[in-house]
């Protein structure tokens, strides 16, 4: 997939949590699994992530009651 430039930088992010707020369809969701995703298959041990010791949230308005 071809990325911004802000999604790439949210994709590389690294050393601290991470929110991604923008409009709707701008593939937000898409960023976060693909950030978790490199995290998860790390080459370098040293920054892999166990999914055990990973929470990723994602929501919308309108599930909310």
């Amino acid at each position: 997939m071809a990325w911004t430039a802000a999604q790439q930088q949210a994709i590389e992010s690294r050393g601290s949590g991470l929110i991604v707020s923008a409009a709707a369809g701008s593939g937000k969701t898409s960023v976060l699994v693909e950030r978790l995703l490199r995290i998860l298959t790390e080459e370098d041990p040293e920054k892999r992530v166990p999914a055990d010791r990973m929470i990723a949230v994602s929501y919308t308005h309108l599930t909310l009651p």
